[in-house]
């Protein structure tokens, strides 16, 4: 950080993060020098919301998971500043269910400090910092911008993966996330030796994923074609799906979820899992038919949760109150 005469600095900074479905990786198998490259959909109402004040130490209340002071003192100890933070998290994404929670609280604790201590820093430098994005561009790109989300994958550079489309989700298609609460996708050390012990990815089948994102999936969404997404959706997820079986006992990592999946998919809706689960995830063309769904299977499998969202087509919203010019030494 460069420093100046003096610093732009805020008494107090609300970040609302988005929700993001991953909904699949395009090329696991890094032939040509890129590796993964995702799609994926930032989610509203589910959000993390956090206020933020600067404050003599890491002080976090509220709805607050458990790493939350972890990611902050990271943060400020990157910037070498001697001072802390105060977070108050109204609400929080839930955690190791395939929803972003981790990089959406990485980011937005990351956006409240840079806010508060007059940094110029994007969202990218950010994610490096904080060790988010290694794999997915998905989240950043939720973060900036919302939408639905293509990136181009890990290359060389130690950087989280570029953003290389980013298109409005039709904002009459209603999304049903299915929750299996007594399920937790894989996360931290197992999801580390997951992707260490998978076999090779084929290197066609990543070729067939590629065409498919370029000739389906982006023109589906651009046209608001709901029947040539699912068919899109379905051959991404039955193909990562399968690879990733080994690792979490199935196509889909929850068999209750998994049936309805198969099932909706059947119905020619766009269904599949949203990274390593166990929430699944079915859109309906409207939100009567998003309400139909969920209380036509509310009854018969009660054992999971039904919540309706919609895409999101706007990024994070960060609000600065009372910014202030003051003398740095």
């Amino acid at each position: 950080m460069n420093k100046s005469s003096s610093t732009v600095r805020a008494s107090r900074v609300r970040v609302q993060a988005p929700a993001r479905l991953h909904m699949g990786f395009l090329d696991l198998n890094g032939g040509l020098g890129r590796r993964f490259g995702s799609v994926g959909l930032a989610l509203d109402p589910i959000s993390t919301v956090l206020w933020a004040e600067p404050h003599s130490e890491v002080l976090v209340e509220g709805d607050a998971p458990e790493r939350a002071p972890r990611v902050a003192g990271q943060m400020l100890a990157q910037l070498g500043h001697p001072g802390g933070i105060r977070l108050h998290f109204e609400s929080m994404i839930p955690e190791h269910v395939g929803l972003g929670s981790g990089t959406q609280l990485a980011l937005a604790v990351g956006a409240a400090i840079s806010h508060l201590y007059g940094l110029d820093w994007d969202t990218a430098r950010v994610a490096h910092q904080l060790d988010r994005g290694a794999r997915s561009g998905i989240g950043v790109g939720a973060f900036d911008h919302g939408g639905f989300l293509l990136d181009g994958g890990r290359g060389e550079a130690d950087r989280p993966p570029p953003l290389l489309s980013r298109l409005d989700f039709p904002e009459t298609w209603s999304t049903v996330l299915i929750l299996d609460r007594t399920e937790r996708g894989l996360h931290g050390a197992a999801e580390l030796q997951a992707f260490r012990d998978l076999p090779q990815f084929p290197a066609d089948t990543a070729a067939h994923l590629c065409r498919v994102a370029l000739m389906q999936l982006l023109p589906a969404i651009r046209e608001q074609d709901l029947a040539l997404f699912a068919r899109a959706i379905w051959s991404l997820q039955t193909a990562v799906g399968d690879h990733f079986a080994p690792a979490q006992q199935g196509r889909f990592s929850s068999p209750a979820v998994a049936s309805l999946l198969e099932q909706a998919a059947a119905e020619g809706l766009p269904a599949g899992q949203s990274s390593w689960g166990p929430t699944g995830f079915v859109v309906q063309p409207d939100r009567a038919g998003a309400e139909r769904y969920c209380e036509r299977l509310g009854g018969q499998v009660p054992e999971l949760e039904f919540l309706i969202c919609r895409g999101r087509n706007t990024g994070a919203e960060v609000l600065v109150e009372h910014a202030q010019r003051l003398a740095s030494s």
